[in-house]
């Protein structure tokens, strides 16, 4: 940083000079440090930076390296209101959300959220939607219609990413899995009927081009009302979790709204709750999760357990990071019994964007064991991972 400061520049090349005010917004402080001023809407950026981030990066030298960088949020509603006009007027959608989120952590503004002017003037996110779920009952009556509405706007959101692409892998996924013997012309599943038939070759003659005696038509059953498969969602309340409940919310109601498909949604933390009726609205799945408390793993897949019918048809997907609360090894050999009945069991150590998260590697390589893998997966990846699970095939499973 002190070389930096110290760089003499070309002043007659704009990029130079964009690159030293550049460095002035992420030193902030004064221009002693870099020899740089910024004026207008640079230094309404700056002060914006500043409200948050006082006391980092001091910039300057000297005296001034060591005094707090300038700018307060304080607690007031309306000064932290404006503040969350400027930071959308000077900053891109994904640095906003980011700042958002550091404010929520570092300044408190989780109280300040409980006022519907407040939620009006955030941009709604996934952690936003997390901070809301949280706060759940404290949220006072005033201010709970605009948390749906920022709920709401974030639910529709992940709807439009997710659910055309999810409905065209599942549910093609779930005709493939279907096959019939005597299937309808357009239905035949030509690579798979000629493999079957090879050993009805017959020997060309004359040079003339061989030809296979189809004995055997093999075809995709069309998605019919009939329930193919059972899917239950078992997902981890605790709150390092809320984006990855978030996400198994929306893509539960994206997967009870195919009819081939049974889905179930259950929620834990030492208890277990049921919200498979809510399921046609994730808004109200959401509202109906309290993060935080402990964790019992064991309990959840107990009542999970208790609720599958058809062991060959049943896909079990546990959403946690493992940090069982309850007993390691009844919970282990719960998932081994659904494993042994025929059970598709499949463990995430998170549903969302954020990367590889910290989770209990003892359990996963325990899970592993068991042929029941356990990896952090993406939004994106998701819907291949239920199709691979939905056609019993190898899943495609990234590296953490």
């Amino acid at each position: 940083m002190t070389v930096i400061a110290h760089t003499r520049t070309d002043p007659r090349d704009p990029r130079a000079d964009q690159r030293l005010r550049r460095w002035r917004l992420v030193l902030g402080g004064d221009a002693d440090g870099t020899g740089c001023r910024l004026g207008g809407r640079e230094a309404a950026m700056d002060r914006a930076l500043a409200a948050l981030y006082r006391g980092e990066n001091g910039g300057g030298s000297g005296a001034d390296r060591n005094r707090p960088r300038g700018g307060d949020l304080g607690s007031s509603a309306p000064q932290v209101a404006r503040w969350l006009g400027d930071i959308r007027e000077y900053f891109p959608t994904s640095v906003v959300q980011l700042m958002q989120q550091d404010a929520i952590q570092r300044l408190g503004l989780a109280q300040l959220l409980m006022e519907p002017e407040m939620l009006e003037a955030v941009e709604p996110d996934v952690h936003l939607v997390g901070t809301l779920m949280s706060l759940g009952r404290a949220l006072p009556e005033t201010t709970r219609e605009t948390a749906r509405e920022v709920v709401r706007k974030v639910v529709a959101r992940l709807e439009r990413r997710i659910a055309t692409r999810t409905r065209s892998v599942v549910g093609g996924a779930l005709d493939r899995s279907a096959r019939v013997n005597r299937p309808r012309h357009r239905d035949i599943d030509w690579d798979r009927t000629i493999r079957a038939n090879l050993k009805n070759y017959i020997e060309p003659e004359g040079g003339t081009a061989g030809t296979i005696v189809p004995e055997r038509l093999i075809g995709y059953a069309r998605a019919a009302s009939a329930v193919k498969k059972e899917v239950i969602l078992c997902i981890d309340q605790s709150g390092s979790m809320a984006a990855s409940v978030v996400h198994s919310s929306v893509f539960g109601a994206v997967l009870a709204s195919m009819k081939s498909l049974h889905t179930r949604l259950v929620v834990f933390d030492t208890a277990v709750v049921d919200l498979t009726d809510q399921l046609s609205d994730p808004v109200d799945v959401l509202f109906g999760v309290q993060l935080g408390g402990g964790t019992d793993i064991n309990r959840a897949l107990a009542y999970c357990q208790s609720r599958i019918t058809r062991p060959a048809d049943t896909i079990v997907v546990l959403i946690s990071d493992l940090y069982e609360g309850g007993i390691r090894n009844e919970m282990l050999k719960r998932v081994a019994a659904m494993k042994s009945a025929g059970v598709q069991f499949i463990a995430l150590l998170a549903l969302s964007d954020e990367g590889a998260p910290a989770y209990d590697r003892e359990h996963a390589a325990a899970l592993a064991a068991l042929g029941a893998p356990a990896f952090a997966c993406t939004p994106d990846l998701f819907p291949d991972i239920m199709a691979a699970a939905v056609q019993k095939l190898p899943l495609p499973i990234p590296e953490l």
